[in-house]
């Protein structure tokens, strides 16, 4: 990273912090309804320094490696999709067999974010004891992720605990949507979650942050160009993929890629969106309404991102006495952790507010 860029990231992690109130949704947003098991002020009492104690470690982190605030969103993205938002696909493979993470399409997930979601657990449980699960403190990152680098700070609902397995190599892939699908295709991938169309498209705005390589999207260059590329994004992305081989990386918004705002919806009116799925969503007359609406106001996208994201946050959690709380994230408990962590855990669920 060059110290221009760094001095910028620096300049827009502090302004976040300083105008968190103009980013901020969290007083008077319009949010789904909770599921059981979940609240606002789920650790409140027992973990007051919980989001903070995120928040200013990911500030920290950001300001040396702003790409790793795309993996987080991502990883919480492709957990709560595989089999609800439990912490599964921060489980490494065992003797049952490999995780998640071995599957193809989270090989790209950032190692790094692994070790940051359990640096942040290590540190959460020392100040607050084994009362936080993994998923809830993925699901916190993902927030403070978008946050972070330019976009809502909105609340997130809290009680969730670890799931005790993961997902097959077979299921991971059936349920993760795929980077070259249609418009149709998502829909039904997304209606599968309990998401709706405007869900579709405001969840893909994560793709205002991040890169991709050549590999996903090498398909719209070679053999033939896909005629719905701009001509100089196109040329562009054929000097970073000269060859349908070649192992390159771009950026997934080629306007902004260091500022979560609405310039992803603007390069989709463009015809400048990376993957199929992405531009797709400008070609499709169902979903093109939305795109626009979002490229030409940031507010509105930002209010229906943090409901989505909300909404997203809750898919097939695992609350109550179900799971555990895990005391490493990678790891599922050992009978001897199991029981350093019960009498807490049997607490935490009744402080719950439903």
């Amino acid at each position: 990273m060059t110290s221009s860029s760094a001095s910028f990231i620096s300049l827009l992690l502090v302004s976040s912090f300083l105008l968190g109130s103009h980013l901020s949704l969290t007083s008077a947003q319009a949010t789904p309804p909770l599921v059981a098991g979940l609240s606002y002020n789920f650790h409140a009492t027992n973990c007051p320094s919980l989001e903070t104690t995120i928040r200013e470690y990911l500030r920290e982190i950001f300001s040396s490696d702003f790409g790793v605030a795309a993996g987080l969103l991502r990883v919480h993205f492709h957990d709560c999709f595989v089999q609800g938002c439990d912490g599964s696909v921060l489980l490494a493979g065992s003797a049952s067999g490999p995780g998640e993470q071995a599957a193809p399409p989270n090989l790209t997930l950032r190692p790094r974010a692994f070790v940051i979601i359990n640096e942040l657990r290590n540190r959460i449980h020392r100040a607050c004891g084994a009362i936080v699960s993994c998923a809830d403190i993925t699901a916190l990152c993902a927030r403070d992720a978008v946050f972070l680098t330019g976009g809502p700070d909105y609340r997130v609902p809290l009680g969730r605990r670890d799931g005790v397995t993961f997902a097959t190599r077979d299921d991971t892939l059936a349920n993760l949507p795929f980077f070259g699908s249609r418009v149709p295709t998502l829909i039904s991938d997304f209606a599968r979650k309990n998401l709706d169309v405007t869900d579709l498209v405001a969840l893909s705005g994560g793709h205002s942050i991040g890169r991709s390589n050549c590999g996903s999207f090498v398909g719209r260059l070679y053999p033939t160009r896909d005629p719905t590329l701009e001509t100089n994004f196109a040329n562009n992305l054929t000097r970073v993929c000269p060859t349908n081989t070649s192992s390159g990386l771009t950026a997934l918004d080629v306007r902004t890629p260091n500022i979560f705002d609405n310039q992803y919806f603007v390069n989709l009116v463009n015809r400048q969106g990376l993957f199929v799925s992405d531009q797709d969503l400008f070609t499709d007359n169902t979903t093109r309404p939305i795109v626009v609406s979002y490229a030409n106001n940031q507010s509105l996208f930002f209010q229906r991102l943090a409901f989505s994201m909300i909404k997203m946050s809750m898919i097939n959690v695992t609350t109550g006495t179900r799971g555990e709380i895990r005391t490493n994230c990678s790891a599922r408990n050992t009978a001897t952790s199991y029981l350093s962590t019960a009498v807490i855990d049997e607490e935490q669920g009744k402080s719950a507010s439903y």
